[in-house]
């Protein structure tokens, strides 16, 4: 897996970052989920970058200008509920993928101890496609490989680009060892450990619930 962790430079993705973390500006949900947004427009433009392109002729009013265009398919897909501001900022730049949407949750035997159910997938077909998979939080890493094995039954994709805005060295860890080694990971950030119940730390707290209000 390549590994393309944005921490590592300064950059105007800092600011997103910050605002998302910090638990004054949280309280206000249109900010967190623009921030969202904004922080997959970056990504997926620093992503674009390494697809596959074609020299092409544009007509215009006065004359015929050349320029490289994507030539892939893509398929962009995400992680229902906490996915959906990222995937928008995905959508933004990538206007003409298909998309797809899976449900992934934590279902708990205990307090600390769950197991990942994946309950619905609406897609297209991935074979031979690019896979686009959002995520904003790369916490155990478990969610995605479920999600990931659960595709599969709709086509085999050529390459996979991973989306995430923060996640863990644990959980980075753990994909690396069950997606394919050509895939991509594209992160925003990543803090060092989880805590014991899953969740990363300082990390920003529950996504879906700041994007989309707290669940039962």
């Amino acid at each position: 897996m390549t590994i393309h962790d944005f921490s590592i430079k300064k950059s105007i993705l800092n600011k997103f970052i910050s605002e998302i973390r910090d638990v004054n500006l949280q309280k206000d949900s249109l900010r967190f989920r623009r921030n969202i947004e904004r922080i997959g427009e970056i990504l997926g433009y620093e992503m674009s970058q390494v697809l596959n392109y074609s020299n092409q002729e544009i007509t215009t009013p006065l004359g015929v200008k050349p320029i490289e265009l994507i030539t892939e398919e893509l398929v962009l897909c995400s992680i229902l509920r906490a996915g959906l501001p990222l995937h928008n900022g995905l959508l933004n730049y990538f206007d003409d993928v298909e998309n797809a949407f899976v449900s992934a949750y934590r279902k708990h035997t205990s307090e600390a101890n769950f197991t990942i159910k994946v309950e619905y997938l609406a897609s297209p077909s991935f074979d031979g496609k690019t896979l686009i998979l959002a995520d904003p939080m790369l916490a155990t890493g478990r969610s995605l490989v479920e999600t990931y094995k659960a595709m599969l039954k709709n086509g085999v994709p050529k390459q996979t680009h991973i989306v995430a805005v923060i996640g863990s060295a644990e959980g980075i860890a753990y994909i690396k060892k069950h997606f394919p080694e050509n895939t991509h990971l594209w992160i925003a950030t990543v803090d060092d450990k989880l805590n014991d119940k899953g969740y990363i730390v300082p990390g920003l707290g529950d996504a879906g619930d700041l994007a989309y209000g707290s669940k039962l």
